[in-house]
């Protein structure tokens, strides 16, 4: 197996390889659930893992990666836009890096590393606010503001005002998110995509994790709608990150179910996968712990994951909304993680192909986290 020697000194296997442990008893019934969504047109098919901290013991693919303009069944490994997974993936995990260096502190306002965003009323918000969506900031600004060069798309965003109070209310926001990933560049030198697969994604095994998939990637990948004449594939949906070149904070990220198994995996296992620490034990505590949220029915979210927020369809009705965490992306993907009942599964889906916003993830998702709930969690506690 070839190594590869990183420029911070930590020496790392190319490849990483899951061991794969006996599926459980009884887990193959989720596939029936699985294929139910495909039939009534929901998704045109999906790729699971379900698995712990030593390893994967459930792996499947289901229907069909593409639909239009001809058939192609799904694979295992076909690759996914992850839009909104970007967020925790790879911005939330490359600002906790940066705070467990010293680069960063979670009181820092932004304007203290990009004094050009602390105008109209955001002079105060801090890297926490901005983790926990409770920055003030609108969910999304107009599309009219990413015209021009890149550099004019971010000045738009550092001139925007607040729109909720700030540090007090919840609202979710992919431009908070857009921020982080600024602030990323702004302190290292490297855009998101640059440092988070450097610091994260090589050293974890996860080379498939990219914002700019090409090559075989590319062709693996699975399609999403028809948009300007041709469908968007390998390039990323959202029409924000979109317009940004495809690397944003929020979204832009493209990954497999088996990368995000070992990502999964780093977590359950505190910081460190198979022998290599990516995190220390007290940053994924700091990283997942719940924090409670004013003006969404009393939920909560963690630094860059959803707990128990109004948007409830991956965590199903079994997993605990105080322990377990995860997050879901608008194309249809999803991961969650319980490290008390040492679990976590991936689900990944191109709802939005072929027909836009026809299709839909959230039942699928429901139905799926809960069965697995239902299997390996309702089921262990009552022997």
């Amino acid at each position: 197996m070839l190594g590869l020697q990183l420029g911070c000194g930590q020496h790392v296997t190319e490849t990483r390889a899951a061991p794969q442990p006996p599926p459980p008893p009884g887990l193959s019934v989720v596939d029936g659930l699985v294929y139910n969504a495909i039939h009534r047109d929901e998704v045109p098919g999906a790729v699971l893992i379900v698995g712990n901290a030593d390893g994967v013991f459930y792996r499947k693919a289901y229907g069909y990666r593409a639909v239009k303009p001809e058939p192609i069944l799904m694979t295992e490994d076909t690759v996914f836009d992850m839009v909104s997974l970007t967020k925790p993936t790879a911005t939330a995990t490359s600002i906790m890096l940066l705070i467990e260096r010293g680069q960063l502190n979670l009181s820092d306002t932004i304007a203290q590393h990009i004094p050009a965003f602390g105008q109209n009323g955001k002079q105060d918000i801090t890297v926490e606010m901005l983790l926990l969506h409770r920055g003030g900031l609108t969910p999304d600004n107009s599309l009219k503001d990413y015209v021009g060069t890149r550099q004019e798309m971010i000045d738009r965003i550092n001139a925007l005002p607040t729109r909720y109070e700030v540090g007090v209310t919840y609202k979710y926001t992919d431009v908070g998110f857009i921020v982080l990933g600024e602030l990323v560049e702004k302190i290292t030198g490297r855009n998101v995509d640059q440092f988070s697969r450097e610091e994260i994604f090589v050293p974890l095994g996860m080379n498939e994790t990219t914002f700019e998939p090409t090559g075989d990637l590319a062709e693996r990948c699975a399609p999403t709608e028809f948009i300007d004449g041709e469908w968007r594939l390998a390039e990323v949906h959202d029409p924000r990150a979109y317009r940004l070149g495809g690397i944003a904070g929020h979204a832009g990220l493209f990954s497999t179910a088996d990368d995000l198994a070992l990502y999964c995996r780093m977590l359950l296992n505190k910081g460190e996968l198979d022998g290599f620490r990516l995190l220390k034990e007290e940053t994924v505590k700091s990283m997942t712990t719940p924090r409670e949220l004013p003006g969404d029915d009393n939920g909560w979210r963690t630094y860059g994951f959803s707990t128990h927020t109004s948007d409830r369809s991956a965590r199903g009705a079994v997993f605990d909304p105080e322990s377990s965490f995860g997050h879901t992306g608008w194309t249809g993907t999803a991961y969650w993680i319980d490290p008390v009942n040492d679990l976590f599964y991936v689900l990944l889906t191109s709802r939005c192909h072929p027909n836009g916003s026809d299709g839909q993830a959230g039942p699928i998702r429901r139905e799926v986290a809960t069965c697995i709930g239902d299997i390996l969690i309702a089921d262990s506690a009552s022997e």
